[in-house]
Order: C-alpha cells, then structure tokens, then sequence
C-alpha cells in the first residue's frame, strides 16, 4: 500500500478522499493518511483525518508520499504544484472505478483526478493535473491541456482544444471543433458554441466574454 494524501481540506478534498476509498474498494492499493492546507490549522481533524500542514510541511516529509492536488481553480493548483520540491513526493493519477475509458488512443498524463461517472471515448490527449468532475464526458479528438478543471456534468464534443487553465462550471457544454483560450472561464451552464480567447470569462447561452483578466502563474 501506498502512503497518501489530499492537498486541499475543502468539499472536493474530501470528496477526493471518497475516491480514493472507492478505489481501494477495487484494489486494495493506499494508505490514506490525511490532509494538507495551508489554510487550516495544523492538526485538525478533517472527517477524522488530520491536518498534517501546508506547502512547508510537504516539502519537508520525509519518505516517499503520493499527493492529489484537489484544488479547482487552475492558477492556484499550478502554483502551488510547482512550489512542492520535495523528490519523495509523487502525483498518480486518479481514476474512479467506474468511468468509461475507450480503448483507442488515450492519453491521460500525471496527477490528474477523474472522478465517478464520467466517459473519455477515443483518440484524447488529457495533460497534467487536469480534473474532471462527477459525470463529465469527453468526446474524439479532444486535447486538454495542464492544469484544466472541469466542474460536475460538463460536456465536451469532438474535436475541441482546450488549453492551459481552463476552468469550466457545473453543467457547461462545450461544442465540437471549437478552442478554448488560455486560462479562460466557462460559466456554469453556459454552453460554448465559438471558440473563445485567452484570460477571459464566458457566460450565457451561447456563451460570450463578459470580461478579461491576467493570471500570473509562477
């Protein structure tokens, strides 16, 4: 068994944790051993499991950990994966049991979360520490880049390029042979019928940019 544990206490944190239980239901195959968060007090008990520290205290573990990244907003999580330089740390990829994976031309890179009920078809490249949420789906010759999340029951069709960052809310559906810019913003239930530019925010049916912002990622 593999020692492992969250970074980030919050709802999907836990919900992470749920997963990982999921998949020792299958597989007996980590050791879960708690939380960190730079945001909540060292020790705390999370669901009964502790609060180990931040960024501080991961960097300084000794021994060999895996981690899962739960941290929705893409420049956050980008930011704070790059700021862990400890080498016993490693990220896998998690997977629930019960999504559908096709058999033709999957990629799907490091520290990525994927969670119940969601479908991947064919031809997909999936990059680094990506999530998909409860039920989404992704559809042929898909590319998602590093660092994109995707919140419950988001659809994406075919053909669509979908670049660093993006974060795209509950319910959004994101239509075929479109690009999606750096870093931009899908609103929740807004439904993506162009492709969008970089650093923007989207919303509506169809969806327009309502507003532009600078993410700094170091």
């Amino acid at each position: 068994m593999k020692k492992i544990a969250v970074f980030g206490a919050g709802g999907f944190g836990r919900e992470v944790k749920m997963l990982i239980d999921q998949i020792n239901e299958q597989a007996p195959t980590y050791e879960f051993i708690g939380f960190f968060d730079d945001g909540e007090p060292k020790g705390k008990l999370i669901n009964g499991f502790p609060v180990l520290g931040g960024k501080a205290e991961l960097n300084s573990y000794e021994g060999a950990l895996c981690v899962a990244y739960a941290i929705g907003n893409p420049a956050t999580k980008k930011k704070i994966v790059n700021s862990i330089t400890n080498p016993g740390i490693s990220t896998p990829t998690l997977i629930h049991p019960n999504v559908y994976i096709g058999k033709d031309e999957v990629t799907i890179g490091e520290g990525c979360i994927i969670c119940a009920g969601c479908v991947i078809t064919v031809n997909i490249r999936i990059g680094n520490f990506v999530i998909l949420n409860l039920g989404c789906t992704v559809g042929h010759d898909t590319v998602i880049e590093d660092h994109a999340s995707f919140m419950p029951s988001v659809n994406i069709s075919g053909e669509v390029l979908i670049k660093e960052g993006v974060y795209a809310g509950t319910g959004a559906k994101i239509i075929n042979q479109l690009e999606i810019g750096l870093y931009t913003v899908v609103g929740a239930g807004a439904v993506v019928s162009k492709t969008l530019p970089d650093y923007c925010t989207a919303v509506g049916i169809p969806a327009k940019p309502i507003k532009f912002h600078n993410v700094v990622n170091n």
